[in-house]
């Protein structure tokens, strides 16, 4: 008997049937993703319309248009349908995640895993994404999916890899699961500092932005992004997240990415603020906010709370607020007392 290809391989250990909530561009995506490997993917979609498209056009026309999604993609508007997947990519925006939760919990099974695929810090209880997953869902198996990856890219099948952290034997089968030849997980148990990376370089992206606005240079720009992950460091220590998760590709990684492209909402609505625009012009009609705006305060009062100081995550924030300007945040970060690095 030949022996089993990759692909095969992943198949056999692969989830009979993934359920995707939330169809925006990134859920779009990861479904695609999914219906690799699954026999099924379910697509939870809050807008009719996506419904309507996909099941009438194969096609995400609101936030995917122009990709062709597989048959075994099937869009549903009733959460109660998704209950019965093996397995759960949760994608809704990550200051939403606890209200969606609380209405899954009845339709889903005890140790069903459930893949957090946003980054965020929740406002007000300043928890990461998987403790809010913990705290809301507890009977759920927990787990998470990030990495330095744009949905566009991953929908058209461009080469990205990410990181699964779960305990050792559910990220493995959801390796299996996602994996694609173009698509490549890592795994790690680690789900604390995935979390923290996701969340935080979305802080440090605008604060790149702002330099790129503000006509500091590129010179400014890679200071910027070594010393913020200094801070990403100096927190993930002291909440336990393990160095090695936050120089890889769910933290260093998605920090390069988002920290230098126009695609990315944080970059862009950094550059935008940089050059002297305001939060609520940034993020007009037609604009979702970016993450890291909700992000940012949130991140510094997690700080505060265990006597870590985020020098550039506290200016991002107050820049934010409105209590500062760009370059008197500039001004702030420099006139600090010199230090060893």
């Amino acid at each position: 008997m030949a022996p089993l290809s990759n692909d095969e391989r992943n198949r056999s250990a692969a989830h009979a049937s993934i359920g995707v909530i939330g169809a925006g561009a990134w859920g779009t995506a990861l479904a695609i993703v999914a219906a690799g490997n699954a026999q099924k993917v379910l697509l939870w979609a809050r807008e009719p319309e996506v419904v309507e498209s996909v099941s009438a056009r194969r096609e995400n026309s609101q936030f995917m248009p122009g990709v062709r999604l597989p048959e075994a993609i099937q869009a549903t508007a009733a959460l109660s349908d998704i209950g019965d997947a093996d397995a759960l990519l949760l994608v809704t925006p990550a200051q939403h995640m606890r209200a969606t939760l609380a209405g899954l919990r009845g339709f889903v099974k005890p140790h069903t895993p459930v893949i957090i695929c946003a980054k965020g810090i929740e406002t007000g209880s300043g928890l990461l994404l998987n403790e809010v997953l913990e705290e809301a869902l507890p009977q759920a198996e927990p787990a998470i999916l990030s990495g330095p990856s744009f949905a566009r890219d991953v929908a058209r099948g461009l080469p990205t890899a990410v990181t699964i952290a779960a305990r050792e034997s559910v990220a493995v089968r959801l390796q299996a699961s996602l994996s694609q030849s173009w698509f490549r997980p890592y795994v790690s148990e680690d789900v604390r500092g995935v979390a923290l990376g996701g969340a935080a370089k979305n802080v440090y992206a605008i604060a790149c932005g702002m330099v790129e606005g503000a006509g500091f240079g590129e010179s400014a720009r890679a200071a910027v992004i070594s010393r913020g992950f200094a801070e990403l460091l100096r927190l993930g220590a002291v909440l336990g997240a393990r160095s090695e998760t936050l120089m890889g590709l769910s933290g260093l990684g998605d920090l390069v990415l988002t920290a230098t492209s126009m695609s990315s909402r944080n970059f862009s609505l950094g550059v935008a603020l940089g050059k002297g625009a305001r939060l609520d012009e940034a993020s007009g009609p037609g604009r979702p906010l970016a993450e890291g705006a909700a992000t940012a305060p949130a991140l510094v009062a997690r700080a505060s709370r265990h006597g870590i100081e985020l020098p550039i995550a506290e200016a991002v924030a107050d820049v934010l607020a409105g209590r500062l300007q760009v370059r008197e945040a500039a001004e702030r970060l420099l006139s600090r007392p010199l230090k060893s690095e």
